[in-house]
């Protein structure tokens, strides 16, 4: 989203369609492609994101958005996940709510007095994702219950995420190091670049991974994930990257197109509807 077909503020406000991100939408939509926007951020929930984007011109579905919250759920639906503890708002709350999953907030173990017994108050992971109220509190209840045997998952590991002005920086990757550094745990990442990311797109979609088209402006998120789903992977230089930043990447980890932004994309995809 950010980067690829639209770009705002710090907090996803006032964004703004990027140079031909309308109509690739309309195009896509005209041939009965089927598409999704994801973003791997998590300050609202998909349907939240995919009004944004409507106000902002983009003809996006609500079942054609998705975050890190909606691969969240699918992986913690496959492993049997009950309550899991979340250190983020509503965006990442309400869809595993939706989804039947207890969450729990990163204080109430804590106060309850009974963690490292795997009792009651016991939660099966922990999720973290946008969380600027993030406090001393809150990393101790998350490493209380990763002591106690909750897994830990991250909305995000990528550093920054595109703005109008400029690159900002997110909140997951710096709240997880925290948690990692003081218990040595394992983190597994439910939004791109992870493998299981793609793969609830692909389910969504009703397309296998290796037929997918993935198109993004972060060399750390869409290109690596395509790579992984045998996908093809479509950079722009709209986001946080410009024409030079695959010069030193192994070409067997570089995009299979790189290209100006979406724009051109629309051009190369009309171009090649007028080919015998």
């Amino acid at each position: 989203m950010d980067g690829t077909l639209a770009l705002g503020d710090r907090v996803n406000h006032g964004l703004t369609p990027l140079p031909g991100a309308v109509e690739m939408l309309a195009w896509a939509r005209a041939r009965g492609l089927p598409y999704l926007v994801f973003t791997n951020g998590t300050n609202r929930s998909p349907a939240h994101f995919a009004a944004v984007l409507r106000e902002a011109g983009l003809d996006v579905p609500d079942d054609a958005m998705m975050t890190p919250a909606s691969s969240a759920v699918v992986m913690f639906t496959r492993r049997g996940y009950k309550r899991v503890m979340v250190l983020g708002g509503d965006g990442l709350t309400g869809p595993l709510r939706a989804a039947g999953i207890e969450v729990v907030p990163p204080v109430a173990l804590r106060a309850a007095g009974r963690l490292g017994d795997r009792g009651p108050a016991a939660v099966d992971a922990v999720l973290v994702g946008w969380f600027r109220e993030f406090t001393l509190a809150h990393l101790e209840a998350a490493c209380d219950a990763v002591w106690s045997g909750a897994a830990l998952y991250s909305a995000s590991q990528t550093p920054f995420f595109a703005t109008a002005g400029g690159r900002a920086l997110g909140t997951s990757r710096a709240i997880c190091a925290m948690i990692t550094s003081i218990t040595g745990c394992r983190l597994t990442i439910t939004g791109k670049p992870s493998l299981d990311a793609l793969r609830a797109a692909s389910a969504r979609l009703g397309v296998p991974a290796r037929h997918l088209v993935v198109i993004g402006d972060d060399p750390l998120l869409e290109v690596p994930m395509a790579h992984r789903g045998h996908a093809l992977a479509i950079a722009v230089q709209t986001g946080l990257t410009g024409p030079d930043a695959y010069d030193r990447v192994p070409p067997e980890k570089r995009p299979h197109l790189h290209l100006r932004g979406i724009d051109e994309l629309l051009s190369l995809c009309r171009a090649a509807e007028q080919q015998p």
